[in-house]
């Protein structure tokens, strides 16, 4: 039996619904980030679980609480989950962040590894950060299934280290709506990707919400 890494991103919130940046900022789930949090629950709690590790924010915590409960499984929160520092971008919309920080925004489009938003993170950063949580993982289980919280872009970018694909194309070839589950299995070749992006354990009417 191998490592198997779950990784879930947080049920919608009201910035996952409008597409304003939000990083460092914590809001709660909306009302249809809970049942999406209910609903993963209700699906995963039938596997059997090594460990849950878990950004420290409101909406991370919201989103897999409904799991711990189910199974009697206490949380691990590790401040390298969280997301990506926007900066000065936080609270903005696309929109603002193209008028008012035009050059740092299509410099941040054209090579996020390397450039940040304006006083936020690198992809190159955030990946630092992020892999000492995957490591303590590595060394701690070589085998089960352990489930990793996190947020869009932190988990886009883990996705890109674990799998070899440029940090700078982070944006470009990976995604991560609202609620949604990738599964990284670690063999004797390295991590393979095994699901990208899966949503049915959510409702119909719940996997309609994109959550940009």
């Amino acid at each position: 039996m191998s490592l198997k890494l779950y990784l879930l991103r947080h049920g919608e919130t009201i910035y996952s619904r409008t597409g304003g940046y939000c990083g460092v900022l914590d809001p709660d789930l909306t009302p249809e980030g809970h049942l999406m949090a209910q609903a993963f629950a209700e699906t995963y709690s039938k596997l059997p679980w090594e460990a849950i590790y878990v950004s420290p924010m409101k909406r991370t915590i919201a989103t897999v609480k409904p799991l711990c409960d189910a199974i009697g499984m206490e949380m691990q929160l590790r401040d390298g989950l969280k997301e990506i520092n926007y900066g000065k971008w936080e609270d903005k919309t696309v929109d603002y962040v193209k008028e008012h920080y035009s050059e740092d925004y299509v410099r941040w489009l054209t090579e996020p590894a390397w450039n940040p938003p304006t006083d936020g993170e690198t992809a190159v950063q955030i990946a630092s950060r992020a892999s000492t949580v995957i490591a303590e993982i590595e060394e701690k289980y070589t085998t089960g299934n352990v489930l990793v919280v996190s947020h869009k872009a932190t988990l886009r970018i883990i996705l890109c280290s674990l799998l070899g694909i440029d940090l700078g194309r982070y944006r470009d070839r990976i995604n991560a709506l609202a609620a949604s589950i990738s599964v990284v299995k670690f063999d004797l070749h390295g991590p393979l990707l095994e699901v990208l992006g899966d949503r049915y354990h959510l409702p119909e009417e719940l996997r309609a919400l994109t959550g940009t």
